[in-house]
């Protein structure tokens, strides 16, 4: 079978088509005929080595969306013929077949296409459980970075449904029409050096009651400012910058507001049990991702240049 192997940690270039062995299913896994591969921003940082534990020679990928087409011992035979996203144990989700734990497969709903699905899973899983634990009703406001795509996209439809309102931010003129599409009430340019500010004045003289910080590194300090007093609290989750966000304790305790460190094992088992309702709410509308492009999977070092230049409007995905 085709395959995407990266041949060592490096530029986009590492990962190369391959022909390997097709895999086969072992006690408790499953092999899913591979769909629709979505291509996610935190592969491209674990492919350059900025992220640790990729394996050379290893087929690359996290997810896959297909059929199952095979199942080990200890698994429910009623799950071949059923279509999934498979969540691979961080390699082997861009191939044409792909193995996985059967525990880590969720069907996708009747009525939700392939590819859809794809797009929507990882997004919308880290959105469902970026807004339970900030535990928003209406009214509140919030501020939500990098609203055009991936995460930021799919947690500003599920605040804006809820009655939030929402001030984002996005780069560019398309993505800050995306945003707005995707409900936000006031869209910034974060491009912009002057962005904090730009929120300020967005703001007219109110607060934010959560800022979901996704750039990090130094853009968080100027925005604490805006935070409700007291009762405002910031969910930090992306690296967008390059770095986690630099602020000191102090800057939070003198404010009387909160930060919350979205990241860790507690964290990514909560992402995990958000997976099912993250497939339930695209399939009923609630979340509608936006599928920017679909590439051949020979052409996923294509799909990671395109990430790494911010240029898509929406998922990639790769067509084994």
């Amino acid at each position: 079978m085709q395959a995407i192997v990266m041949t060592a940690v490096g530029a986009p270039e590492v990962l190369v088509a391959r022909e390997v062995a097709r895999p086969r299913a072992g006690a408790g896994q499953v092999v899913v005929r591979a769909e629709a591969v979505p291509v996610l921003y935190p592969e491209t940082k674990l492919r350059s080595g900025e992220f640790p534990g990729a394996e050379p020679e290893t087929v690359f990928g996290f997810l896959a969306a297909g059929t199952v087409t095979e199942v080990g011992d200890g698994v429910d035979p009623a799950l071949r013929g059923v279509r999934v996203v498979a969540a691979t144990a961080g390699a082997g989700g861009y191939a044409e077949f792909v193995v996985a734990e059967a525990q880590s497969v969720t069907p996708i709903p009747d009525g939700l296409d392939t590819d859809t699905a794809a797009a929507a899973l990882m997004p919308g899983s880290v959105a469902l459980t970026l807004a339970a634990t900030a535990g928003l009703t209406a009214p509140a406001t919030v501020l939500i970075q990098a609203a055009a795509t991936g995460v930021g996209h799919a947690l500003t439809q599920l605040c804006a449904r809820r009655g939030l309102r929402v001030v984002a931010t996005a780069g560019g003129p398309a993505k800050r029409e995306q945003a707005r599409r995707a409900g936000a009430a006031e869209v910034i340019d974060h491009t912009d050096p002057g962005w904090p500010e730009r929120v300020r004045e967005a703001l007219g003289g109110t607060t934010l009651d959560v800022v979901f910080d996704a750039i990090g590194g130094d853009s968080l300090s100027p925005l604490l400012d805006l935070v409700t007093p007291r009762t405002g609290r910031v969910l930090s989750y992306g690296w967008l910058s390059g770095a986690p966000a630099r602020a000191a304790v102090s800057e939070f305790l003198l404010r009387g507001i909160s930060f919350t460190g979205c990241a860790g094992p507690a964290w990514l088992a909560d992402v995990t049990r958000h997976r099912a309702p993250a497939l339930a709410a695209a399939a009923e509308g609630t979340l509608a991702p936006v599928v920017d492009r679909v590439l051949p999977l020979a052409q996923a070092g294509r799909a990671h240049r395109l990430l790494e230049q911010r240029a898509p409007l929406g998922a990639v995905l790769l067509r084994p």
